[in-house]
C-alpha cells in the first residue's frame, strides 16, 4: 500500500501474461493535496476489444429518470461499469459517457493502444467532476474469443471493484470475404470467428456478468449492443446478421432475470459511424438515411440502461424512425400464445398453465361503516367456488390502492347509510390484475381463456381471487405492477382530460396532486398532447419528479403560495383544470381559470378523511365566476365511462410499451393482504410517490411462446 499528499482519479492497467497479472502502470491526475491510498493489485484480471471512431461532445444525453433511488437505476457514482470493446467506437462512446456521470470502469479491449486511450479519455472526464474523488478505470487486455480470458476478465473485476452494476457487451468485428468461398476443412474461415466475437462472446459475458450479480444480490444490468442486422437479413454478411440476430434474441429470451432485478436487453442501431462501418462506402450508407448518430445512440442506451421497466426489449435505432422498441406490442401479439387449443379445457387447461384453485381463499372485506380503513375492515377465509355463468374466475396478483377505497369503507357510494349498512358485509378493492383460472358458462369471448392476463375495475379487488363478470374484463398484455396504475388513475386521467375535459393542443394545462398515482399521467398526456403543463405537489422530491415527467412549471405548495404564482404567472388564467384535491385547493383552481376555460373535478382527496362522512363544500359565487367567463365545471366519475375502458388501456399501454409514457409504481413494497390498510395509510400520508400497490400473491405462472 503506496501513500501519497494528494487527491486523484487514477487509473490502473493490467495485463494478463503467462498466467500471472501484472501491474503495467498507475496514471494519476492531481487535484488538491491531501491524503489518498493507492492499492496496488495483487492478480487476476483481463481483456479485449476493439473499434474506432471520431470523438464527439455529448454532454447532455436527455433521459428521463424517476427518481425512486433503490428500485431504478440511476446511472452515476457510485455505480461500476464493465465495458467490452471500449477501445474504440460505441464501446467508448458508452465509455465517455458512463465517465461523465462517475460510473468506474473496467474497459476491455483486444488493442492495448486503443483501451489505453479510453483510459486516458476517461480520466479527463473524471478530473471535470470536482465533486467526486479517487475514481477508478482499469484497462484489460482480453481476447473474448478465449472462453479462459474473458472468466479472467470477470475475476479480476471483482477484485478490484467488488461489484457489478452494468455490463456492457459492445466487442464486434465485421464479416470479410464471401463465407462460400471458405474452402476449409475445418470450418475455421473468417465467418466463424465472426459468430465467436459477436455472439459467443455476448453469451459467455453475460452469463459470467450475471453470476456476478445474482452473487451480490443488488440486481443489475446488460446491454448487449447488437445491430439492426440482427433484425433484418444483411446479404453480403449472412453471418454477421446471424451474430447480431442470435445476440437479440438471446437478449430478450433473458427478461425472466426480471424477476432477480437483473435487466437484459440489446440495442440495435443501425450505421453509427466507426472504422468499421466507414469501409462500406457513403453510397451504402446513404441508402439507410445516412450515419446515425452517435448522440442518438447514447440516448437510447441510456433509456435501456436506466428504464427498470425494460427487461428482454430490443430498441431499434435508425434515422428513418428513431428510436422504436420492436417488435412492437402488435408484433408480440402474432408470437405470443393467445389462447389454449380448443380441445383443452377444464383441467387441463388449468394444468397447462399451472394455475392451482384452493378450496379456500381469503379476502378482504368492510365490516363495518368508517373511513379508518383499518377499523372498517378484515380478512375473512370463503369456501372457493368455481366460476359462475358469464363470470372469469381470476387469480389476483396485484391490486391498487386509491384515495377514494376510504370513501368506500366509509358507505358514501352507495346513495344512503341505510343502504350501506344493508350491504354489510361488502368486498373491498377495486382495481387489480391476474390471471384467469376459470371460464364460466357462457363466456364466448376469444380473449377471455384460463391463463389469460387481465385487469379488473370492479369492486373485490383485495382478494386472492375474485369474480369478475365477462364483459367488464379487460385483456392486457402481461402481468405486472405497472398495469395497476393504467386502470384508476391511467383511465381517469385520459378519459378525464379527453371526454370531460375536451382537452386540445396548445393550451394551457393544470394539474393538482400531480405527483400522485393519476396526476402523473395527466402531466405526462397533457404534454404529449403537446400543452403547456402547470404541476402544483409538496415537496422537492415531488418537484424533481414532474420536472422529469415534462411538466413546464412546478409549483411546490411547500415553498410556494401556489394562488400567488397562478395569478402572477398566468394573468389570463389556465385553459384547462385537472382538480384532485378539493377544499382550498378547488377555489384556487377556479380564481386561476381563464375565459372558457373548463375545469374537471376528478376528486377531493382533502375532504376524504374529515370526518365520518364526506366533508360538504360551499363556494359563493360559483355560479356568477362560471357565467361571467363563459367557464365550465365538469365532475367525472369512471363507473361512468365503462365502454371506453378497454381501448383506453390498450392506448395506454402502447404509449408505455413505446416508451412515451412513464409509470410510477410507489417504491414502498406492500406484500399479502394484511399490508393493504398499511398502504391506505401510506398513500394519504402524502408520502407516496406513484401508484401505490400491494402484491396479493405471488405469480406462479409465465408466458408461453406459440411455437
Amino acid at each position: 500500500m503506496a501513500r501519497y499528499a494528494a487527491t486523484a482519479v487514477g487509473t490502473l492497467v493490467v495485463e494478463h501474461s503467462n498466467g500471472l497479472w501484472n501491474l503495467r502502470s498507475i496514471e494519476v491526475n492531481i487535484h488538491a493535496t491531501s491524503a489518498f491510498r493507492v492499492a496496488l493489485p495483487e492478480s487476476n484480471g483481463a481483456v479485449q476489444h476493439r473499434e474506432g471512431e471520431r470523438r464527439r461532445e455529448r454532454e447532455k444525453v436527455h433521459v428521463l429518470r424517476l427518481p425512486i433511488e433503490e428500485d431504478n437505476m440511476k446511472v452515476g457514482a457510485p455505480l461500476v461499469a464493465l465495458i467490452t470493446g471500449a477501445g474504440s467506437g460505441i464501446g467508448r462512446a458508452l465509455a465517455l459517457a458512463l465517465a461523465k456521470r462517475g460510473v468506474q470502469l473496467s474497459l476491455v479491449d483486444f488493442s492495448e493502444s486503443a483501451g489505453l486511450e479510453t483510459v486516458r479519455l476517461v480520466q479527463d472526464e473524471y478530473s471535470k467532476l470536482g465533486h467526486l474523488q479517487n475514481l477508478r478505470a482499469i484497462f484489460i487486455k482480453c481476447d473474448v474469443t478465449q472462453p479462459e480470458e474473458i472468466f479472467s476478465v470477470f475475476q479480476k473485476h471483482e477484485e478490484v471493484f467488488g461489484r457489478l452494476d452494468i455490463c456492457i457487451n459492445s466487442a464486434g468485428i465485421s464479416e470479410r470475404g464471401q463465407l462460400f468461398e471458405d474452402r476449409s476443412n475445418d470450418g475455421t474461415g473468417p465467418w466463424r470467428k465472426v459468430l465467436d466475437v459477436n455472439l459467443i462472446a455476448v453469451i459467455d459475458c453475460t452469463r459470467l456478468a450475471v453470476q456476478v450479480m445474482l452473487k451480490a444480490g443488488k440486481g443489475g444490468t446488460v446491454l448487449n449492443v447488437a445491430s439492426a442486422a440482427g433484425l433484418y437479413p444483411s446479404f453480403d454478411g449472412p453471418a454477421y446478421s446471424s451474430s447480431k440476430g442470435g445476440v437479440t434474441l438471446f437478449s430478450r429470451s433473458l427478461a425472466v432475470l426480471m424477476k432477480k432485478k437483473i435487466r437484459v436487453n440489446a440495442i440495435c442501431p443501425e450505421f453509427v459511424e466507426t472504422d468499421m462501418t466507414r469501409t462500406l462506402g457513403d453510397k451504402f450508407i446513404e441508402m439507410f438515411g445516412g450515419y446515425v448518430p452517435m448522440e442518438l445512440f447514447l440516448q437510447g442506451a441510456f433509456l435501456l440502461l436506466e428504464d427498470d421497466r425494460k427487461a428482454g426489449e430490443c430498441l431499434w435505432i435508425s434515422n428513418r424512425c428513431g428510436i422504436e422498441y420492436w417488435p412492437t406490442a402488435e408484433e408480440k401479439k402474432k408470437y405470443m400464445l393467445s389462447k389454449p387449443s380448443k380441445t383443452v379445457t377444464g383441467q387441463k387447461a388449468r394444468q397447462i398453465y399451472n394455475i392451482s384453485l384452493p378450496n379456500n381463499f381469503r379476502k378482504l372485506i368492510v365490516h363495518k361503516l368508517s373511513n379508518r380503513f383499518r377499523d372498517a375492515t378484515k380478512i375473512v377465509s370463503v369456501p372457493f367456488g368455481g366460476a359462475k355463468d358469464d363470470y372469469v374466475l381470476v387469480k389476483l396478483i396485484y391490486a391498487g390502492v386509491n384515495a377514494s377505497d376510504v370513501n368506500y369503507t366509509a358507505g358514501l357510494y352507495f346513495g344512503s347509510k341505510e343502504k350501506a349498512v344493508s350491504k354489510l358485509p361488502f368486498d373491498a378493492g377495486f382495481e387489480a390484475v391476474g390471471i384467469i383460472a376459470a371460464v364460466g358458462k357462457g363466456v364466448t369471448r376469444e380473449d377471455l381463456f384460463v391463463g389469460a392476463p387481465v385487469a379488473t375495475l370492479s369492486y373485490g379487488g383485495f382478494s386472492e381471487f375474485s369474480e369478475v363478470l365477462a364483459a367488464h374484463a379487460i385483456p392486457v398484455p402481461v402481468v405486472i405492477p405497472e398495469i395497476v396504475p393504467m386502470l384508476t388513475s391511467g383511465l381517469t386521467a385520459l378519459l378525464g382530460l379527453e371526454e370531460a375535459g375536451k382537452m386540445g393542443t396548445g393550451e394551457t394545462v393544470l394539474v393538482t396532486a400531480a405527483a400522485g398515482g393519476t396526476g402523473q399521467f395527466a402531466v405526462q398526456l397533457a404534454k404529449l398532447a403537446g400543452n403547456k403543463v402547470v404541476a402544483t405537489c409538496g415537496g422537492a422530491e415531488k418537484a424533481s419528479l414532474l420536472k422529469e415527467l415534462g411538466a413546464d412549471r412546478v409549483i411546490d405548495y411547500r415553498t410556494e403560495n401556489v394562488s400567488e404564482v397562478l395569478k402572477r404567472e398566468f394573468p389570463k388564467g389556465v385553459d384547462l383544470v385537472y382538480e384532485s384535491v378539493g377544499g382550498e385547493m378547488f377555489q384556487t383552481c377556479l380564481n386561476a381559470l381563464g375565459v372558457f376555460g373548463r375545469l374537471v373535478i376528478i376528486g377531493m382527496v382533502s375532504q376524504y378523511q374529515n370526518g365520518e362522512s364526506w366533508e360538504r363544500s360551499v363556494y359563493h359565487g360559483l355560479c356568477e365566476k362560471l357565467l361571467w367567463k363563459s367557464q365550465t365545471l365538469v365532475g367525472f366519475f369512471l363507473n361512468h365511462h365503462v365502454n371506453k375502458w378497454h381501448p383506453a388501456v390498450q392506448r395506454l399501454y402502447k404509449l408505455y410499451n413505446d416508451g412515451k409514457l412513464k409509470v410510477a409504481v410507489d417504491p414502498t413494497a406492500f406484500k399479502g393482504l394484511e399490508a393493504v390498510a398499511d398502504a391506505v395509510e401510506h398513500l394519504h400520508s402524502g408520502h407516496s410517490i406513484g401508484k401505490v400497490v400491494v402484491q396479493i400473491q405471488s405469480q406462479d405462472m409465465a408466458y408461453q411462446s406459440r411455437l
